[in-house]
């Protein structure tokens, strides 16, 4: 875009100073033309004053001649006996004609000859000045010069200003075409300063209010969408212990069945919309008090089912996750305990904060006392099996990687489950 409005500038410019500059070079080609005929003229009718004179005005003709010819151009009378005063020339055509007692310019050879009759007592006297070419041109070229030389100053100032204002035109167009970009691969919180022209200007302003209605709308939806991962988490919990109470040992095993798809269903969708592929971890909390609160919620769960629950988590330990995402990563790996593992087995939440290594580190620990993990590549999306886990893995790990951490799976030293969520760990402000 800077490049085609550098050349549109350039070409206009080119196109006014051939307009206006062209005909000056004309006009003083012209004008030089007609220097030099006035002053053929004027050589003519010095000489013109005393042709017409008698014998005895001869010397002062010659004299006056011979002063004339002093310059670039020569002068020669051609007196009525056929005689000639100054140096020879042809007689043309013209200076028959002048001879008949008509002044006139006529052009010869090598230059133009300026033609002037004089009466006399022994006749017609014709004075011819010849002017030649050098003399018509004289200053021509300087002229053209001079112009081509304005001509180069004015298109290289264009090129400099129109330079400067598309750069700033294309400047503000690409801030405006880099500000979309982000916009549309993501990036809401992309925002363009406007500048430049009026018009770009409010386009600046109609792409920033767009982005900042998107991103209000996009919170709202994930309001939305805890509001309702908190209001399904009671009656999914309530379904699963009236699950307990059926007395027919297979149905209770396949409603115990479709509640845990539900469980694993609904937390991969509640999580994959408050958590966009293309964001970053945002926020940060206390990993100490969330898996204290989260342990609390399922304490009533695991009593009813005779399992054992330990909560160990002294803090606080800062960590780069928001306490929603770490806390809806908990519930999907604390579930997959009640899923994959028999009734009365006892799990343990807790937190370990490490600083070897120069790196200060937390780690979330769901361990159980299930018959741990058959393969280790269950936290691979899609794949799901019958330890004590299951497809909610995915989750756990996208929340410990947009944190700059990883998910660990492993078997504990009493052979069940341990599940590592590592996290950074952040210094207290």
């Amino acid at each position: 875009m800077r490049r085609l409005l550098l050349l549109y500038g350039l070409a206009m410019t080119t196109a006014v100073l051939v307009a206006f500059l062209v005909p000056l070079g004309l006009l003083a080609r012209s004008l030089a033309q007609e220097r030099a005929l006035d002053a053929g003229r004027q050589d003519a009718q010095g000489v013109a004053v005393f042709a017409g004179g008698v014998a005895a005005d001869a010397a002062r003709l010659e004299a006056a001649v011979l002063d004339v010819n002093a310059g670039p151009r020569t002068t020669t009378v051609f007196r009525p006996d056929g005689s000639l005063v100054g140096p020879a020339a042809p007689v043309t055509t013209a200076v028959e004609v002048a001879a008949g007692g008509r002044a006139l310019t006529a052009r010869t050879d090598g230059g133009v000859e300026v033609l002037l009759p004089v009466g006399g007592a022994d006749g017609v006297s014709v004075v011819r000045t010849f002017v030649p070419d050098g003399e018509l041109t004289a200053g021509v070229a300087q002229a053209w010069l001079v112009l081509a030389g304005v001509g180069a100053v004015v298109l290289a100032a264009t090129a400099i200003a129109a330079d400067r204002i598309a750069a700033r035109l294309s400047r503000s167009v690409l801030d405006l075409a880099t500000v979309a970009g982000r916009l549309g691969a993501g990036d809401l919180t992309a925002r363009v300063e406007p500048s430049g022209p009026r018009e770009v200007v409010a386009v600046g302003h109609v792409l920033n209010g767009l982005g900042a209605r998107v991103s209000a709308l996009l919170a709202d939806e994930r309001e939305l969408v805890a509001d309702l991962s908190h209001r399904l988490r009671t009656p999914i919990t309530a379904l699963r212990l009236d699950t307990e109470l059926l007395t027919d040992p297979a149905e209770r095993e396949q409603v115990t069945g479709h509640v845990d798809q539900l469980v694993a269903g609904l937390d991969a969708v509640l999580w994959a919309a408050r958590h966009p592929a293309h964001e970053g971890a945002t926020g940060r909390c206390d990993a100490a008090a969330v898996v204290r609160e989260r342990g609390a919620f399922w304490e009533v769960l695991a009593s009813e089912q005779g399992r054992e629950l330990t909560v160990e988590a002294a803090g606080p330990v800062e960590v780069a996750v928001g306490a929603d995402e770490l806390g809806a990563a908990l519930d999907v790996l604390i579930d997959n305990v009640f899923s994959h593992t028999p009734d009365g087995t006892a799990f343990r939440l807790a937190v370990e904060r490490d600083t070897g290594g120069g790196a200060s580190a937390a780690r979330v620990v769901v361990e159980d006392d299930g018959p741990g993990f058959v393969d280790l590549r269950l936290a691979e999306r899609g794949r799901s099996g019958a330890g004590s886990t299951g497809l909610g893995l995915d989750v756990a790990r996208r929340t410990a990687e947009r944190a700059g951490g990883r998910l660990v799976l492993g078997n504990g030293a009493a052979g069940g489950a341990r599940i590592v969520l590592e996290l950074p760990a952040l210094r207290e402000p």
